[in-house]
């Protein structure tokens, strides 16, 4: 065990994240136990416990903590045009998913039933929903409306081809997010009063 540092109760929460951070990456979440996060934080189990009550008190704080860092990757710049806009958010997107791919299977397999861990993926995707459609062309709030819906459910979409993509990748990750992009494109189409994306082929 490294030598203990003396660290401020936010500082040694941080600390304890970035630890499990990187074992939840580099493990499946069976893989991953408390007694090596405390080992290689080098602080004693009771202390861990005491910022962490279980490994999953310790996942969620970690998985809160990368869908809000995704989530600033993830504004969109009016400058961009949507389907720039698409592609740098579904790029910061699957960055975190290859780079953590343990993580992400655990959060949404291993951990799928449970509440605080879908808490945090369905904020997520409320977020990216709320961000998506205040750059898109909207008539009205009837179109709003409909345009919500089509974008929850593309969302959820996403979601599980790329979960599924990490487990058995059929296809190339430039191809899935062109998969991912035109599927947006076509549900939105007749929804809006101008094509969004005219150079993006129908």
């Amino acid at each position: 065990m490294p030598p203990r540092q003396r660290l401020t109760p936010a500082d040694r929460r941080t600390q304890l994240l970035a630890v499990g951070a990187q074992l939840f990456a580099a493990r499946p979440y069976e893989d991953v136990l408390m007694e090596d996060v405390a080992e290689q934080a080098g602080v004693s189990r009771a202390l861990l416990y005491r910022h962490f009550p279980s490994k999953r008190d310790l996942f969620a704080a970690v998985y809160r903590q990368a869908a809000d860092q995704l989530l600033v990757k993830s504004r969109f710049d009016p400058a961009d045009t949507l389907v720039e806009q698409l592609i740098e958010g579904m790029d910061a997107h699957l960055d975190y998913f290859v780079a953590n791919r343990n993580a992400v299977l655990a959060g949404n397999r291993v951990l799928a039933g449970d509440p605080v861990v879908q808490t945090i993926i369905t904020s997520e995707l409320d977020t990216l929903r709320t961000r998506l459609l205040g750059v898109l062309p909207l008539a009205d709030d009837a179109a709003r409306e409909a345009l919500s819906q089509v974008l929850k459910s593309w969302l959820v979409f996403v979601r599980v081809l790329v979960i599924d993509w990490l487990t058995t990748q059929t296809c190339t990750r430039t191809e899935l997010r062109d998969v991912c992009i035109g599927g947006l494109l076509g549900a939105i189409r007749p929804l809006l009063p101008t094509d969004p994306a005219p150079d993006w082929p129908h």
